[in-house]
């Protein structure tokens, strides 16, 4: 997450033809109002049943769902945005930027939080209960969230005591350089991601390696939560994707001028879309009670509809016969 972290429209920096443009929109439009759904179909599934906002696992999760939803509407924004409207006014870009940094920061502290909590379970089962209650999480919850937004707002005052008042009222292309453009502000930002992912990555490799020796003997649930924080350090791997985007487009526009918006197009998909699209095959898919509820309410929802159906061909042929 070093300073073009947020960017999540650099891939638009360079225009297309219509036909690709509408063509790129589309896909990305569609994309993101696919994962939202999904997502969404899961809050849902998460706010009917105590079983789940009683947990400290789902709530982390629900967390995330609810961070990706952000980050993905607000990415989908920025790229349409970009091939529309082109510039927009520097004050409405730092609201989008700062929502796009807070839910961006917040995804690889949340993994990491999961994780600690399947080595709790895994390995001292006993005192999950007491460790993990709900309240703490919640807590927990806030701290990250104290962090991120403390991260990003120091970047929009150091850009208020830098800037003159002018530069706020300006037209920009919204990425985070153009917004947020003082040198001082990106080495901040290195030297801050690069403490938070030293400190995710110990955490995840730690609690992965505890909990696959506990699986060697152990139970079956163990081996699950080895794989989940597997899925968990493969998506933080993808996150990380974004840190790497500036020297990678370099190399991109050097090996591929031609094609080099196409490029950086399946980069924005990469990076940006895939990490949120596996959150809900991680504990939607996987995890048993979430699926079964989830297919339930899925289920319920169709039958409703099955029987409405049902119910207006009876009162259209009641209507008929009647007259």
């Amino acid at each position: 997450m070093n300073a073009s972290s947020a960017n999540v429209t650099v891939v638009l920096q360079y225009r297309d033809s219509f036909t690709k443009a509408v063509i790129k929109n589309v896909i990305v439009v569609v994309l993101g109002i696919s994962i939202n759904y999904i997502n969404a179909s899961l809050i849902h599934t998460f706010s009917k049943h105590q079983i789940f906002y009683t947990n400290p696992r789902y709530i982390l999760f629900i967390h995330l769902v609810v961070n990706d939803m952000i980050q993905v509407t607000m990415t989908v924004m920025l790229f349409v945005i970009s091939y529309t409207i082109y510039k927009i006014n520097v004050s409405v870009c730092c609201i989008f930027m700062l929502l796009v940094v807070f839910t961006t920061e917040n995804t690889p502290l949340n993994l990491a939080c999961m994780a600690v909590e399947c080595y709790i379970a895994i390995c001292i089962p006993l005192q999950h209960v007491q460790i993990c209650t709900v309240k703490r999480t919640l807590m927990l919850i806030g701290l990250i969230w104290t962090t991120t937004t403390f991260s990003g707002l120091s970047d929009l005052f150091i850009t208020f005591a830098t800037q003159p008042p002018g530069f706020f009222y300006s037209q920009v292309f919204c990425i985070r350089n153009n917004v947020f453009p003082h040198p001082i502000i990106t080495k901040k930002n290195d030297n801050t991601y690069l403490v938070f992912l030293v400190i995710v990555w110990i955490t995840i490799s730690y609690t992965y390696f505890k909990i696959l020796f506990t699986a060697k003997t152990a139970s079956k649930n163990a081996k699950k939560a080895r794989n989940t924080v597997i899925l968990h350090g493969f998506q933080l791997l993808l996150c990380m994707a974004s840190y790497a985007t500036p020297n990678f487009k370099e190399a991109l526009q050097q090996w591929f001028p031609k094609n080099f918006t196409d490029s950086l197009f399946a980069i924005y998909i990469a990076v940006q879309m895939l990490p949120r699209s596996i959150s809900p095959f991680i504990y939607g898919l996987r995890d048993n009670t979430f699926r079964k509820y989830l297919k339930r309410y899925l289920l319920c929802k169709v039958s409703t509809k099955t029987q409405t159906r049902v119910i207006l061909v009876k009162l259209l042929s009641t209507t008929r016969f009647n007259k």
